[in-house]
């Protein structure tokens, strides 16, 4: 949402160029983390640590709402995580903000035919970068599921 201040605020002469500049200046976790990765890629090569399978389900809100793709997978595949592209990858997993609490009666099929996909790949665990998806994917599933920051976290403190 803050990456589009410039957009929402254009036609206001007193906030336009404030909102361009707080929009130029907002980045994702991922996009900052993005000039690390030859660094993961060096500390995942010293380290004996297995990494446990996981499986990315990638948000709307980072791929559709900030079109980053591919980034997050690259980022834990340069720390040494194996990932296998899920099938439907694209597919909203149901949670959607307050969807998922407004209207679990279409949430929970999305999220159970989400979870079937990820489920399939026999992931240790399930990572994404929206609480939101965390929450309501955990819901409906005993595989944990987490935010990629933590597992990359996990990943950097064992290497």
């Amino acid at each position: 949402m803050v990456k589009e201040y410039g957009h929402l605020f254009q036609r206001d002469e007193r906030y336009r160029e404030k909102a361009k500049r707080i929009s130029a200046l907002t980045k994702d976790a991922s996009e900052i983390l993005a000039g690390e990765r030859e660094a993961l890629a060096a500390r995942a090569s010293h380290s004996s640590a297995r990494r446990p399978a996981v499986a990315f389900h990638s948000p709307c809100t980072l791929q559709h709402g900030q079109q980053i793709r591919g980034l997050v997978e690259s980022l834990l595949g340069a720390a040494g995580y194996s990932l296998t592209p899920v099938p439907e990858g694209h597919l909203c997993c149901g949670s959607a903000g307050t969807y998922s609490i407004l209207h679990p009666e279409l949430a929970m099929p999305l999220r159970d035919r989400k979870l079937g996909h990820l489920s399939a790949l026999q992931p240790d665990t399930i990572v994404s970068a929206n609480v939101g998806c965390i929450q309501h994917l955990q819901s409906g599933t005993p595989i944990a599921v987490r935010h990629w920051v933590e597992v990359l976290d996990e990943a950097l403190a064992a290497s």
